[in-house]
């Protein structure tokens, strides 16, 4: 019997038809780092391929430190680096911590909050507008000669710090190192544009001409320091990267493949996706990314069941697949408007296209029968289901997860 871990705490028991077991991937290889904030104030010391920071700054630099969305343990990480940087002498009240419009609606706390009573309410705490003009800033023209707008923010400092999270290079909504800085701050207009449903092709022409663009904007701010994790199970953290930007790139998703890549013998009848980690990771966001993985390892008209903890309020994208008469119609008009969360709504309509989605979750069971999902109450009821299946893949930590057949080669790298 397999035993999977969602949520902080839950689990679930699987044993399938005539006693068989299922097929286990999503554990990462690696222990997690003990002490993130130590390992970080190493690297910052002994960057690769890079000076240390703090002979990298002057007293009077206006710096920012640009946080992903979802970045795990965000506050340590951004107290360790604020400490590095005062150390070298940078002004404490020339440091502001510049955070996603999403992270701040999801609540996930002050990202200062470990830092000292003396310095704390000396950093600036911003929170990116992208529909806001008086705070963005042009930089250039795109090769597209679309206007390139970004957080003045970042437009106006002397040292810009993106700190980010690794993920496998072709997941959806993920542009590679630098997409901690655009499009993740630039204007609502251009976060359109990257919520095309097209970005989901991941060798397309489309996505790669996104991707060139994100390249093409960090050249163009000059950015060639960069602080980055390898996640770990549940919110951990596996590696702590810093340094010049290409070196951090190709070491970072070095890492990140050996933890996270694995292939399952063949497709199977069911794919029981978990969700691992505290409210922070219980996101819409990584639904879609465990849907994602867990839909290329099912067998056509096969079942997906996700089990997490998830409670907030769908997004405008997946509130109009709610219910709707037509899924084609309803990613119709998701494809015109593009709305922010317009890719878990193509996740999950691929997922219902290529056969049944069960969700076991907080939500309303009338709000999951209306995404024409099949609600789960408890998690005995997945536990009857596996038994109706004769093969099943035990997908652990989904929203990180890099799995394939053994038949395909896992995703080759695209920049």
């Amino acid at each position: 019997m397999a035993v999977m871990q969602y949520g902080t705490g839950s689990s679930v028991r699987l044993e399938l038809a005539e006693g068989a077991l299922p097929v286990e991937c999503g554990f990462p290889r690696g222990a997690p780092i003990e002490d993130p904030a130590a390992a970080l104030a190493e690297v910052l010391a002994a960057p690769l391929d890079y000076p240390p920071l703090a002979r990298s700054t002057t007293p009077g630099d206006r710096v920012v430190l640009a946080l992903g969305h979802g970045l795990p343990q965000a506050d340590r990480i951004a107290a360790v680096v604020i400490q590095s940087l005062v150390a070298a002498g940078v002004a404490a009240d020339g440091i502001t911590v510049l955070r996603t419009q999403e992270d701040a609606g999801e609540g996930r706390g002050d990202p200062r909050r470990l830092l000292d009573g003396e310095v704390q309410p000396r950093i600036t705490l911003a929170t990116h507008q992208p529909k806001d003009r008086n705070e963005l800033a042009y930089l250039a023209a795109s090769s597209a000669g679309e206007p390139i707008l970004l957080s003045r923010a970042i437009h106006d400092a002397d040292l810009v710090l993106p700190i980010g999270c690794l993920h496998d290079r072709s997941a959806a909504g993920y542009w590679g190192i630098h997409g901690t800085i655009f499009p993740a701050l630039s204007d609502q207009r251009t976060l359109r544009r990257y919520r095309s449903l097209g970005a989901l092709d991941t060798a397309g022409d489309y996505r790669k001409a996104l991707v060139h663009d994100v390249e093409q904007v960090a050249w163009l701010l000059g950015i060639t320091f960069t602080i980055q994790l390898v996640p770990g199970a549940g919110g951990s953290v596996l590696h702590v990267l810093a340094g010049q930007s290409d070196a951090v790139a190709r070491r970072g998703h070095e890492l990140f493949r050996a933890a996270w890549g694995s292939s399952v013998p063949e497709e199977a009848e069911l794919v029981v996706a978990a969700v691992e980690g505290d409210a922070g990771e219980q996101t819409w966001e990584n639904f879609g990314r465990a849907l994602e993985v867990a839909t290329a390892l099912v067998e056509e008209d096969g079942a997906i069941a996700v089990c997490c903890e998830l409670a907030a309020e769908p997004g405008p994208a997946v509130q109009q697949m709610m219910g709707a008469r037509s899924r084609d119609a309803a990613l119709r008009r998701i494809r015109k408007k593009k709305p922010p969360d317009a890719l878990v709504a193509a996740q999950l309509a691929r997922a219902l296209d290529r056969g049944k989605v069960y969700l076991l979750s907080r939500l309303e069971a009338s709000q999951v029968e209306e995404l024409d999902m099949i609600h789960v109450a408890a998690p005995d009821e997945l536990t009857r289901l596996a038994r109706r299946h004769r093969s099943c893949v035990a997908l652990s930590n989904a929203q990180r997860a890099m799995v394939t057949t053994e038949q395909l080669p896992l995703s080759q790298d695209l920049y």
